[in-house]
């Protein structure tokens, strides 16, 4: 009787810890972006496995999805996630990786180590080395870059390695951003472009 009732505390112990995280997970997809849509039909965090939750405090596999308010649509997925003790309103992630579509049809794809994810500032901030590609054929590669989830707004955190059809560039900093109408990808900060023309303009 003793060890069924030590395991009973125990388990009541764990739901009073395990289920206010679960909770705040749900909540915090509700406020993740300004119009948040759901892109498969499903709750992010419907499946939520409460053992596994009690024994680790994380989420596997969690997923976001959302339009900034000027139309730009974001879907983030990460292979976990795991709500911050001390601010739970934010979410660290594992191995993220993010999809920006802008409304023109023109796509970010991120890949990043580690994340952050904060809907109390509306921001997130992927580290550990990032990786960027775009629709239009770059790869930029930097440590780290920070993004609002609110309106389209990007920057690295520092140096920048990019390679495409133009060549390759270095800058000191890259920014997106929207500007008259129109999602600009910035490089600056001490710019590097060595030049690779095409090969139908090599004489």
């Amino acid at each position: 009787m003793a060890t069924y009732d030590n395991s009973y505390s125990r388990f009541v112990a764990w739901t009073k810890i395990v289920l206010p995280l679960a909770a705040l997970g749900l909540l915090s997809t509700l406020f993740l972006f300004a119009r948040a849509v759901n892109i498969d039909g499903t709750l992010p965090f419907a499946k939520v496995d409460v053992q596994e939750i009690a024994r680790e405090q994380r989420l596997s596999a969690p997923r976001f999805a959302g339009i900034t308010r000027d139309g730009a649509s974001i879907e983030i997925s990460a292979a976990s996630a795991k709500p911050d003790i001390k601010e739970p309103g934010r979410v660290t992630s594992k191995d993220l990786m993010a999809v920006v579509t802008y409304p023109q049809g023109a796509t970010l794809s991120i890949d990043a180590p580690k994340g952050e994810i904060d809907p109390g500032t509306g921001k997130a901030v992927l580290s550990g080395g990032v990786d960027v590609k775009t629709s239009t054929g770059y790869r930029i590669q930097t440590e780290g870059l920070s993004a609002s989830l609110e309106v389209t707004s990007m920057a690295s955190h520092g140096k920048v390695e990019a390679k495409g059809p133009l060549g390759s560039l270095t800058a000191g900093q890259m920014d997106v951003a929207l500007n008259n109408g129109q999602y600009l990808l910035v490089f600056k900060e001490g710019v590097r472009l060595i030049y690779k023309p095409a090969k139908g303009n090599e004489k």
